[in-house]
């Protein structure tokens, strides 16, 4: 059997949707990508560009033997991977993060796909599941409507939905660099650029208790009719986490840990906002977890009040947008196919995966797994013992389907590696077990396609 005889379709042109696409193409699979922007808009997209980030710019840890989304880096690099290829191209200083300049990396992603003789991409909305052919859905957190009801009405589930909330970015030469200062929490980063990757505003307490005063005061957007605001953790907007607690953002994105003031070494702040580069010329900053669903008016107001922001331009104010998925673990096989259309894969957020990373290392496995079956053979399971298959392990079966919510990858969805010692003291120590039992068994098992 000849897989170049078949053609895989694939749903959706974000980071799932570009790296299936990729994978499979590679393998000698014919694959046509289905776009439906820029012709069908959505709210947070603003071009018609495959692999268009549309909140943060940042890829998260780069560290592989210490974070599990460094160790999924780590994995999509040794398999290839589109993305992980594009994001080391245009990467900016973070850190110890892999942040990307946006648009330069979106265009990268689109020309390498539309340039592979195996790719086609068709810019058309699909409206309703297919019966037949070889498919993936990967639509991400925008699915629109009518391909939302047709997942609905065939799985007889009601989707899940919550609000990703996109932060606001500011206009570097607006920042007040007399109050401002260069650096990385605890200076992470093997290079000066690298140390001094975020811009840091501090605030003393008083004026951290009139910032929690205003944002509690401020307006915000009203939710639509039908609509529940049943937020991500991993993602929840400021004024959500400031209601939880007047000092939840001090222990959240505006800790002042590792950090000192350069204009004032003798004093620590109260609380710090961090800024980080959102592309390659350094001429737009975006703040780091202040997620938001203020009025745009109230976004101004609140956060003109902090220190260095005082005038302070806005590229890009924040906003909110659905995030739909389906609850997988009831839904999906383990080759991530739909058990009432097994002709239908899905990948990505749609999948209850949280975050860019996350979202194209399942678009990797589906495209793999979607090879295989065109070629006749069963792919081996994904040990879950690797960032990859803990993942995917997790959402097609792992999760307690009841209470099933988005995941980010992390070390908790790993089995124990004998031998290690719990408890924060010893965390370094089983961190880097649980990476070196990784690598080994994700390399095994690429080995084993070759």
């Amino acid at each position: 059997m000849t897989i170049m005889k078949h053609t895989l379709n694939i749903i959706g042109g974000g980071m799932a949707g570009s790296e299936a696409a990729w994978q499979a193409a590679n393998a000698g699979v014919n694959v046509v990508i289905h776009e439906m922007r820029p012709k069908v808009e959505t709210f947070a997209h603003r071009t018609g560009n495959l692999g268009e980030m549309v909140c943060s710019n940042s890829f998260r840890s780069d560290d592989h033997e210490q974070n599990a989304v460094g160790l999924l880096h780590w994995e999509m690099r040794a398999a290839g991977g589109l993305i992980m290829q594009m994001a080391e191209k245009h990467r900016l200083p973070a850190g110890g993060a892999l942040a990307v300049d946006r648009d330069p990396f979106a265009e990268s992603v689109t020309a390498a796909l539309k340039s592979h003789p195996n790719i086609t991409v068709s810019y058309d909305e699909i409206t309703a599941l297919p019966d037949d052919g070889h498919w993936i859905i990967a639509t991400g957190p925008l699915t629109s409507g009518a391909l939302a009801q047709a997942i609905q009405t065939e799985t007889g589930a009601e989707a899940l939905a919550f609000f990703d909330a996109i932060a606001p970015i500011v206009y570097h030469d607006s920042i007040n660099m007399d109050i401002a200062w260069m650096q990385s929490r605890y200076d992470k980063g093997e290079t000066i650029e690298e140390q001094t990757a975020y811009l840091n505003c501090p605030m003393t307490k008083a004026q951290y208790e009139a910032f929690i005063d205003a944002l509690l005061a401020a307006e915000k957007t009203a939710f639509k009719e039908g609509e529940t605001a049943g937020y991500f953790d991993g993602c929840l907007p400021i004024e959500v986490m400031a209601e939880r607690g007047r000092e939840t953002l001090r222990f959240g994105p505006m800790k002042p840990v590792g950090l000192t003031n350069a204009h004032d070494p003798d004093n620590k702040p109260y609380a710090v906002v961090q800024l980080r580069r959102d592309n390659a010329l350094g001429t737009l900053y975006n703040i780091v977890g202040f997620q938001t669903k203020m009025k745009y008016g109230a976004q101004k107001d609140v956060f003109k009040t902090i220190p260095a922001l005082e005038d302070a331009e806005f590229a890009r104010l924040g906003g909110i947008h659905r995030n739909t998925f389906i609850n997988s673990p009831t839904l999906l096989d383990d080759q991530m196919r739909l058990r009432s259309k097994p002709n239908i894969r899905f990948a990505g957020q749609i999948t209850g995966v949280e975050g860019y990373v996350e979202s194209a290392a399942m678009g990797l496995l589906a495209g793999r797994m979607a090879v295989a079956e065109l070629a006749g053979r069963s792919l081996p399971s994904v040990p879950d013992t690797t960032a990859m298959g803990a993942l995917v392990t997790h959402i097609t079966g792992g999760a307690e389907a009841k209470t099933f919510q988005p995941m980010n990858v992390n070390f908790g969805l790993f089995p124990p590696v004998e031998g290690t010692k719990n408890g924060r003291r010893n965390r370094k120590t089983r961190y880097k077990a649980y990476t070196d039992r990784a690598k080994a068994d994700w390399q095994a098992w690429l080995d084993q396609l070759a």
